[in-house]
């Protein structure tokens, strides 16, 4: 079943384990006309094969929120929770490594490769980094502080201790954290570096890619260059070191393409621009988390990890 339907989440129990570091999915049942879970599952889940449906279902992998079993023929009844393991078909495997930067009894840092979600979702399941390091430590509590888009590479923070999850996130929220980007895209001939770019973001209602608009910013990030060098085949290029005092979604792409020099293979920026396969692994984007800073709120300990990789369209040196 796609991800179309709700996630776990916290303060509800879910009456299945995590299997295999990925969590169970639910859907809600609506007042509806529907006579059967089947027929509601049927249509729901319209894209799914009918036959396949109708295998989990006859196997008891479909389960109410006491952990009963349906059925296909059993008796619709709205205002409740149906529970399973969501299935990828064909899920892309993702062929790099993602070490582990570092791991006490609490926090977790992972250097996240491109081509990798964060955490399962659409077409991704397995293939994340959430999954992935829930599998390496087989701790099903472990959970995400902040996500990357799947598209960027670098590090990324997770907490093994629920009762804390809470405080580590709160960095987050009130701008405690200290992070550090890096970018490949066109040297631009008239900005004067370093600076600080500062616009409006806004995600339109029904749309996955964010615009800038008028208005107060709202989104903040300095930029600096690191060196700049002329490609054989692309032209001028610049390395540009990026602080987001801000964490919007898309911010650092948004703000690369205000300036005029949107991040080199960047599949969503400019809108309307040639299709870039979300696969092509010989081009990821050049966009990496290169490190993360931060007082520790458990131990008070001043925390930096850095990330070990590298750019792929840096020259040679």
């Amino acid at each position: 079943m796609k991800n179309a339907v709700k996630q776990n989440t916290e303060g509800l129990l879910a009456p299945l384990p995590i299997k295999n570091g990925v969590a169970p999915s639910r859907v809600w049942l609506p007042l509806g006309q529907w006579a059967t879970i089947g027929a509601f599952l049927f249509e729901r889940f319209a894209h799914v094969a009918a036959a396949d449906l109708r295998q989990r279902l006859a196997q008891g992998d479909i389960v109410t929120s006491s952990g009963q079993p349906v059925c296909e023929h059993h008796p619709y009844q709205a205002n409740q929770w149906l529970w399973y393991y969501r299935a990828v078909p064909n899920e892309v495997l993702v062929p790099f490594e993602m070490p582990i930067l570092y791991a006490d009894k609490h926090l977790i840092a992972v250097d996240k490769p491109h081509f990798l979600a964060s955490t399962p979702g659409g077409q991704y399941l397995t293939q994340t980094a959430l999954v992935r390091v829930r599998q390496h430590f087989n701790e099903a509590q472990i959970t995400p502080l902040h996500r990357l888009d799947r598209e960027t590479a670098g590090v990324l923070l997770f907490c093994r201790t629920p009762s804390l999850r809470g405080a580590y996130q709160r960095l987050f929220q009130e701008q405690k954290i200290y992070k550090q980007y890096e970018a490949i895209a066109a040297t631009h001939p008239t900005w004067q570096f370093p600076l600080c770019y500062q616009s409006r973001l806004i995600a339109p209602k029904g749309q996955f890619l964010m615009q800038e608009a008028k208005g107060p910013p709202n989104s903040q990030t300095q930029i600096a260059v690191a060196q700049s060098w002329h490609d054989e085949q692309i032209g001028p290029l610049s390395h540009y070191i990026l602080h987001p005092m801000t964490g919007r979604k898309h911010q650092l792409r948004m703000h690369l393409l205000g300036m005029g020099i949107p991040i080199l293979n960047d599949s969503y920026y400019p809108p309307g621009q040639a299709f870039l396969a979300p696969d092509d692994f010989s081009r990821p984007l050049q966009l990496l988390a290169r490190s993360i800073a931060f007082i520790d709120p458990v131990s008070q300990q001043q925390r930096q990890f850095c990330s070990q990789q590298c750019l792929s369209y840096l020259p040679k040196t």
